[in-house]
Parts: structure tokens; sequence; C-alpha cells
């Protein structure tokens, strides 16, 4: 049985920063695109960052330049550091695995294997 486990999440202060890690169990993950998503109240859950397996990465224009995906494949898991916070970026917070393996494919049916999520509060 595959698992992602989200952590991280918090409330922090316009401007500041957190990261998140995504720990995946059950197998591995190291040949397999994985992906962040967000989702705020009242809105459908939306693409934030992707990472291949050779760690070429995808952005949201919403948080380029300010959100960096990176993976750590000894040890099962994905990270997403997220600086210059902005209220907007309120929302729970999701990782993911690639159904279609190492793909660049963005939209969440084209992910799997979906964790419990992360909250994450920005005030302003």
């Amino acid at each position: 049985q595959v698992q992602l486990v989200e952590s991280g999440g918090g409330l922090v202060q316009a401007g500041g920063s957190l990261r998140l890690p995504c720990a995946a169990s059950g197998r591995t993950f190291a040949n397999y695109a994985m992906g962040w998503f967000r989702q705020a109240p009242g809105k459908e859950r939306e693409f934030v960052a992707l990472i291949r397996w050779n760690r070429a990465t995808v952005y949201a224009d919403s948080v380029k330049g300010r959100f960096t995906i990176s993976r750590d494949n000894a040890k099962n898991t994905v990270y997403l550091q997220m600086n210059s916070l902005k209220p907007e970026d309120t929302a729970v917070y999701y990782c993911a695995v690639n159904r279609w393996g190492d793909s660049s494919y963005t939209s969440t049916g084209d992910f799997g294997s979906w964790g419990q999520g992360t909250q994450v509060t920005v005030s302003s």
C-alpha cells in the first residue's frame, strides 16, 4: 500500500517561509514525477509544482520565483520550500505521485496516491 504523508504546515505571517516535506512509503518513487497541489476553501484543487526523476521542475505561474520543489530519492521524500508567502497561498497542501511515471502532466487527474494534506495559513 502506497502512503504519502505531508507535514510542516502551520501559521505564518506574510513574507515568511515554510518547508513542507512529503514522505513516501510502500515503494520507491525514484522513477516517478512527484507533485504538490493545494486547495483553498471553496476552490478546486490546483497544481503548484512538479519534479521529475532527473529533478527537472515545473511551477504554477502564481508561485514561480517564490516556491522551490526538490526531492531526496534516498529518503523517498519530496520537499516544497515556500518563501515570500502571501495570504492567497493559504490552503491545504497535498503531495501526490504522477500516474504516468516520469511525466510532466500537471492536472489533478494525472496524479494519485494523495496524502492527507497539511494546512498552511498565511496572515496579513
